[in-house]
C-alpha cells in the first residue's frame, strides 16, 4: 500500500458524470448519499472494541474480508465467495480501489509469494480484469463528458432516435492501473486498481508518489517474476528515494514535491481531455 495504511475511502468524490445512463457497474462503484441500512463507523473507530483492537493498523484489510455484507456500498463495491472490492480510504489517484483475495492460505501472502501459485494467480487475474473493467466504466461516468475521444459516443447518446450501436469512444481501460507493491505496507494480500492519473489530496509525499510511480509498483500482468527480478530487492533498488518523475510526460521534479503536485493537478486537466 501507499504511506497511509489504505483501507477504503468513503467513496470516490463525485463529479458530474455523462449523459449515459448508468449501468450495472457504475451503479456499483457510484457512492450512495443514503444507505438502505447503518454502515459502520470510520475505520478508525471500526477496528476496536471498547478500547481493546480488534486489528491492528497493518491488519485493517481483515475486516473487510472477513464480513464484507456489514458495509455499504460507499465503502465495499461488491464481494464474493473468493474475493471482496473495495475503496481504498487514502486513494492515491481520482479513483483507487483495492481487490483483496479471500483465501485463506494466501491471504498473509507477500505477494511475490502468494503469485507463485499459478492457479490462484490466474484466478486473481480474471477478478482484477472483472474490476478493471468496473473502473473503466467509473471513469467514462465521471470524465466522459470532458474527453474529446468520447464526444461521437456522447453525441449518439443523446440523439433521438439512438444509433443501434454506440461508437466505441475513449478506451477507458488503459487507464486503469493493476498492480501491487514491492513491500506491501498491510499485512493482507491486496492488489491495487487505480486510475493513472495519481490526482488525489491523500497523495502526501514521496512514498505515496513513487510507489506508484516506480518499479516499486508491479503491475500483476508481469507474474511470475523471474527468480532474479531486480523488483524483488526493492530497498536496494531504492525506487521509493528516487526523485520525481511525472507519470505523464516524464518531466524531472528533483525533490520538490510541491512543483510536482502543482505539476499534477494540470496534467489532470489535460489528462480528462484527451
Amino acid at each position: 500500500m501507499s504511506g497511509e495504511h489504505s483501507n477504503t475511502s468513503k467513496g470516490v468524490p463525485k463529479e458530474p458524470g455523462t449523459s449515459e445512463k448508468r449501468n450495472a457497474f457504475t451503479e456499483l462503484l457510484a457512492p450512495k448519499s443514503k444507505q438502505p441500512k447503518p454502515t459502520p463507523k470510520a475505520p478508525s473507530d471500526r477496528h476496536a472494541t471498547k478500547g481493546r483492537a480488534v486489528f491492528g493498523a497493518r491488519d485493517g484489510l481483515g475486516v473487510y474480508i472477513a464480513k464484507p455484507e456489514t458495509y455499504g456500498p460507499d465503502v465495499v463495491v461488491y464481494h464474493n465467495e473468493d474475493f471482496v472490492a473495495i475503496h481504498d480510504m487514502f486513494p492515491k489517484s481520482s479513483l483507487h480501489l483495492l481487490l483483496l483475495p479471500r483465501d485463506e492460505s494466501k491471504t498473509r501472502l507477500h505477494p511475490f509469494e502468494a503469485f507463485e501459485d499459478i492457479e490462484f494467480l490466474a484466478k486473481v487475474k480474471a477478478e482484477a480484469c472483472k474490476l478493471r473493467t468496473l473502473a473503466a466504466g467509473e471513469l467514462r461516468r465521471k470524465y466522459g463528458k470532458d474527453s474529446e475521444q468520447e464526444q461521437a459516443r456522447q453525441a449518439a447518446l443523446s440523439a433521438d432516435p439512438p444509433p443501434n450501436e454506440l461508437p466505441q469512444g475513449r478506451d477507458w481501460e488503459q487507464e486503469i492501473m493493476v498492480g501491487v507493491h514491492a513491500v506491501p505496507s498491510m499485512n493482507h494480500l491486496h492488489v491495487h486498481v487505480l486510475s493513472v492519473d495519481r490526482y488525489s489530496d491523500r497523495l502526501k509525499h514521496r512514498k505515496h508518489y513513487n510507489s506508484f510511480s516506480t518499479p516499486f509498483f508491479v503491475p500483476l500482468e508481469e507474474f511470475p517474476l523471474a527468480e532474479d527480478d531486480m523488483r524483488r530487492r526493492p530497498t536496494e533498488e531504492g525506487y521509493l528515494k528516487r526523485d520525481f518523475i511525472c507519470w505523464r510526460c516524464d518531466k524531472s521534479f528533483g525533490n520538490r514535491f510541491v512543483d510536482l503536485k502543482q505539476h499534477l493537478a494540470q496534467e489532470f486537466k489535460e489528462w480528462k481531455k484527451l
